[in-house]
């Protein structure tokens, strides 16, 4: 029996023909092809977006920063995170029988080779898997003039191997990924961010053809690639499509630019950390998202207020007392405020002003040279140093006399500070500053005695952690931004100065009625619980400053100018002061902050201030009657003047050196004296400042530029910048002396009131 003859069509022929010389090529490229695949997990662990995300305590996304220059590469997006309408559309586009083949698409393969042997156009035959194989290996990869015969035999032997190690979904999720796509953006996030502003998962239909026509031909023409997703898009919605809005829209997408390079709400915090650390895809910090926001809206808010007195730039840091650990780091006021906004205002160097103070009280305390009720002068003085003679002064010329350090501390008084760097000595100070972790370029006798008022430049973090210092009883510890993969992991802490003196320091500094004789007791510093906190400004109102802790968190705040120039009209209440009044009060919406529990070695007890002289039943006493704070040994119950003094004591008001009884038998001015020159101190409120007129005789009226204001011996007047003339007149407006002074105030611009 004859059997029977099988005859093949062309085309089956050609297709069996194909096959058998794939299998027989693809012997030689099989194992070296197999030995350079990767697993799934591997490729994913493996990617490295083009940004790097910083990341809050907890995970929350506080900034993405780009750190490859070179392509750009979104986060790795999961399959189940990207819009369906974009997976079907890339599989109807590049292989509809992706979820039918192993690998290769041999009916595809077949139709590609009978339509070359016939010069006739037809699809490619390269599958989704084939292409994700090219993707994953160097060797394989496109050049300009195409892959060769060998490569292309590669490609479908790794292909066929991906198919048996990895899984559909897995595959797919991969080339979406990997694939490139328009210029130089690489993988779904990256283009969904760029060209549509959204993330992967939100794509619908419309923008799903798109994308998958920018995969066939991601360099191609704006009317290409319509219509190519117009094909695409009639395949989704069986057939219907309104090709003429997808051109608009299609054009409009191509035209976009790249979204921008830095996002989010921590722009220094993200370069100071990929900065200094290894490449990472995320960074994970110990700031706190919501503090983080809050933080920076409110510095922003706050200096649009002040941006009519020249104040642009701005900065802030919150620190966990216990830790080290940063809650919040604003860097600058931003782009639409500060004409730096990349400088760092968090570790840039500036004049501290008076925020050295405490440190300077701290080590006086702790080497036992004054106590907190220890009497200090308070009138001028002039200090040889070998530059000569240095002389400082007050906000108004006028002194106080002889007031008690707390009050000196908490009042902030420039000639009381410089008598006890006198005391200290300007190098054994800046000695204990670097205790506290503030260095410095210099030794302590380049600044000279300038440093008690803070001529030293120093950053905003290290002055935080200073304080941070104070805070946690004259202890100090490194500050930490990135958090440690050890929770449990304890600082390692260092002494900075005595806690006896740290604890009397703090308790200064949250005494509001110490504060109240500069800032009354109803300034912004005192806070419904418990705060230790001082104000600072440099000189010319350069910089200004509030820094303060409360039982858990220390929080410092600068604001001032980039250039220099120095700010107009602003106190160190009106400046950095609310802004740190509000970051506190955030912080203890809900949670309380008691006083610290003074440490072994403190005594406490009632002092009283004697009245100057011999006649203390009818003078009245220098301070109040108080409860103080004492290192051990050096108690007290009482504290008066030394009769040598009584006649500085007599002209304190007066804010004159000499001490010689005036001439009673003529009418005269005796404080201030002609040629006066007040400088207003723009770290105390304006309406806190006053300037005592002091005059010998009776019945006297006081007019200022034309103008009475007061009558008697003693007035006081609220100084406003400019020249004036001032003078006492008898009943009969006859002038019986005048003198003629100056009052300049930093940041008041001249030809402006």
């Amino acid at each position: 029996m004859a059997h029977p003859t099988l005859i093949l069509s062309p085309a089956t022929a050609s297709a069996r023909c194909i096959r058998l010389l794939f299998a027989t090529l693809l012997i030689a490229a099989y194992a070296d092809s197999a030995r350079a695949s990767a697993t799934f997990n591997e490729v994913r662990s493996g990617y490295q977006p083009s940004d790097t995300l910083i990341l809050d305590r907890n995970g929350a996304l506080l900034h993405r920063l780009r750190t490859d220059a070179s392509v750009r590469r979104g986060q790795w997006v999961a399959l189940a995170d990207i819009s369906p309408a974009l997976r079907t559309a890339l599989v109807l586009s590049e292989d509809k029988r992706f979820y039918e083949h192993s690998g290769v698409d041999w009916q595809a393969v077949t139709s590609a080779a009978w339509a070359n042997l016939w010069n006739s156009k037809t699809r490619g035959a390269s599958t989704i898997t084939m292409q994700l194989a090219g993707l994953l290996d160097e060797d394989l990869k496109r050049s300009a003039g195409g892959r060769s015969l060998m490569q292309k035999l590669g490609q479908t032997a790794s292909a066929q191997w991906l198919e048996r190690s990895w899984r559909k979904d897995q595959i797919l999720e991969a080339y979406l990924n990997l694939v490139p796509l328009k210029g130089e953006l690489v993988g779904v996030d990256a283009m969904s961010q760029t060209l549509f502003g959204k993330a992967a998962h939100g794509l619908d239909a419309r923008e799903a053809a798109v994308a998958a026509a920018l995969v066939r031909a991601p360099n191609a023409k704006p009317a290409q690639v319509t219509q190519r997703a117009c094909e695409v898009l009639k395949s989704l919605q069986s057939g219907r499509a309104d090709c003429e809005a997808l051109d608009l829209f299609t054009t409009a997408v191509l035209q976009r630019r790249d979204y921008t390079a830095s996002e989010g709400v921590a722009p220094h915090v993200a370069r100071q950390l990929v900065r200094t650390g290894a490449k990472q895809v995320s960074i994970r910090t110990t700031l706190s998202a919501p503090l983080q926001r809050f933080a920076v809206q409110t510095l922003h808010q706050h200096l649009r207020e002040l941006s009519g007195r020249h104040v642009e730039d701005g900065a802030l840091v919150v620190l966990d007392n216990a830790t080290g650990e940063v809650l919040a780091w604003v860097g600058s006021s931003g782009d639409i405020l500060s004409n730096a906004a990349d400088v760092d205002f968090v570790t840039a160097l500036r004049q501290p002003g008076s925020t050295l103070k405490p440190f300077l009280y701290a080590q006086a305390i702790a080497e036992r040279r004054i106590t907190a009720a220890s009497l200090l002068e308070d009138s001028g003085a002039q200090i040889q140093t070998s530059g000569g003679l240095y002389i400082p002064q007050n906000y108004d010329h006028q002194f106080k006399g002889w007031v008690s350090a707390r009050t000196a501390l908490a009042a902030s008084l420039n000639v009381p500070a410089v008598r006890t760097l006198v005391m200290v000595s300007p190098d054994a100070f800046e000695k204990q500053l670097v205790k506290f972790g503030l260095p410095f370029k210099e030794g302590g006798d380049y600044y000279g005695y300038s440093l008690a008022l803070g001529s030293a430049e120093v950053s905003l973090l290290n002055l935080a952690n200073a304080y941070r210092a104070l805070g946690n009883g004259g202890r100090t510890s490194p500050t930490t931004l990135a958090l440690k993969t050890t929770p449990d992991a304890k600082p390692t802490w260092r002494p900075a100065i005595d806690p006896r003196a740290a604890f009397i320091v703090g308790d200064i500094l949250s005494d509001t009625n110490a504060r109240a004789r500069t800032f009354g007791t109803d300034s912004i510093l005192a806070t419904r619980f418990w705060t230790a906190v001082k104000t600072g400004t440099s000189k010319d109102m350069r910089d200004n400053w509030a820094m303060g802790y409360s039982q858990r968190y220390t929080v410092g705040v600068w604001v001032g100018n980039a250039s220099g120039a120095p700010m107009w009209d602003v106190s160190g209440t009106t400046g950095a002061a609310p802004i740190w009044a509000a970051v506190m009060n955030y912080l203890h919406k809900t949670e309380p902050s008691r006083a610290p529990k003074p440490p072994a070695g403190l005594v406490l007890m009632p002092v009283q201030f004697a009245a100057p002289g011999s006649k203390a039943d009818t003078a009245p006493p220098l301070e109040a009657t108080r409860a103080e704070w004492f290192v051990q040994g050096t108690q007290q119950a009482s504290f008066a003047i030394h009769s040598g003094a009584i006649s500085v004591y007599a002209t304190r008001a007066r804010g004159q050196n000499d001490s010689n009884a005036p001439d009673k038998q003529a009418a005269r001015i005796t404080a201030p004296t002609t040629g006066t020159i007040i400088a207003l101190d723009p770290d105390i409120p304006p309406n806190r400042q006053r300037v005592s007129f002091v005059a010998d005789g009776t019945n006297l009226r006081w007019v200022m530029d034309g103008k009475p204001f007061a009558k008697g011996a003693n007035a006081q007047w609220l100084p406003w910048p400019g020249r004036h003339v001032v003078q006492i007149v008898d009943a009969r407006g006859a002038v019986l002396d005048e003198v003629r002074l100056e009052v300049r105030g930093a940041g008041v611009v001249m030809g402006k009131r």
